[in-house]
């Protein structure tokens, strides 16, 4: 591709903003051409007032941009937002208003009613709803990390109906962000409360699921129940899942129904779509964060230890990078999609 997209990234410093740089770095489709932080910043070089925590070194290029306001004023069209979800939602709102396309990995605008909440594996139709937005430009959201993992093993079984759903979380570290949690708060320890994560773990899938009616997502029916834990692992989260079918599958339908899974992102060959959206291992003890959390350039979701379960009608487990898929990874793979459909 000749003429790469230029890209600014809104809330550059944070973690999630570090993950975008590094993942775009090199990128078939889009350049990366500013980052915009708080005011205190604005002015400085990115390399002078970020504290870099990715494994790979800051390249070269991304260090030597000066730093500006979250304001709309760049000459980029296109703007990833890392932006905390205290200031997200207005400064989401201006860009859009003023032309730009906003892919977030914020909170802020999910529930609205013409913004896609998307996962392009899962529910790539929802895009229609950006016909009906009154921004000059656009807002596209990334769901929460824990509910993209989640999804992405629920998607493929869909054609079972399912009825309900409930999950144990057991979410990484970096989910929270940096600093994040204090070492004495997580080292030999589980903290079960991850705030807002079990509301946003019952109620995102359903939208997601969800199917357009006359312009709207009418919302999938099913119930879900979450519980929400953070536990001393770096990045990857594991998911517990049960599930209960209209139409019961048998153990063997359900992993063909994982192993054979793609979708209009595989069809396309986006860069950053996994090759194989849901990897259903056969051993006992896997999937583990440390051994699978990376797989397919971590946009992958890694599903085993399926059981039949006593109160549901079958159990499993799922892991997820929530930085990579749950995060950065996944909202450049929204622009990847909206790229190819002619959206920005």
């Amino acid at each position: 591709m000749k003429n790469k997209i230029k890209v600014g990234i809104l809330g550059a410093t944070g973690s999630v903003g570090q993950k975008f740089i590094e993942l775009l770095e090199n990128h078939p489709y889009f350049e990366l051409n500013e980052v915009c932080a708080s005011e205190q910043s604005a002015g400085k070089k990115y390399s002078e007032k970020v504290k870099w925590i990715q494994s790979t070194p800051l390249n070269k290029i991304a260090g030597s941009l000066t730093i500006k306001k979250c304001t709309p004023d760049l000459e980029s069209q296109v703007v990833f937002s890392a932006l905390d979800s205290s200031i997200a939602g207005e400064i989401e709102s201006e860009f859009a208003t003023k032309g730009y396309h906003v892919i977030s990995n914020s909170k802020n605008h999910r529930w609205d009613e013409d913004v896609p909440l998307l996962i392009p594996e899962v529910n790539y139709e929802h895009l229609e709803l950006l016909k009906s937005q009154k921004y000059e430009g656009s807002i596209v959201t990334n769901p929460n990390c824990s509910t993209i993992g989640l999804v992405l093993s629920l998607k493929p079984l869909e054609k079972f109906e399912i009825e309900s759903v409930n999950v144990v979380t057991m979410q990484a570290i970096s989910g929270a962000g940096f600093p994040g949690v204090p070492s004495m708060s997580i080292l030999d320890n589980v903290i079960p409360f991850i705030s807002g994560e079990e509301e946003k773990l019952e109620t995102e899938p359903l939208k997601i699921l969800g199917k357009i009616d006359n312009g709207m997502v009418v919302n999938s029916k099913m119930n879900i129940s979450a519980q929400c834990n953070r536990v001393h692992v770096l990045d990857g989260h594991l998911e517990v899942v049960q599930v209960k079918f209209k139409n019961k599958p048998s153990k063997h339908e359900l992993i063909e129904s994982w192993k054979s899974f793609r979708s209009l992102p595989q069809q396309l060959n986006l860069p950053f779509a996994p090759e194989i959206p849901t990897r259903y291992f056969e051993e006992d003890d896997l999937p583990q964060p440390k051994l699978q959390r990376s797989i397919d350039k971590g946009m992958a979701v890694s599903i085993g230890r399926l059981r039949d379960c006593s109160l549901f009608d079958y159990k499993f487990v799922i892991i997820s990078h929530n930085t990579i898929r749950g995060a950065a990874g996944g909202s450049i793979l929204c622009a990847e999609l909206m790229h190819e459909k002619g959206l920005i």
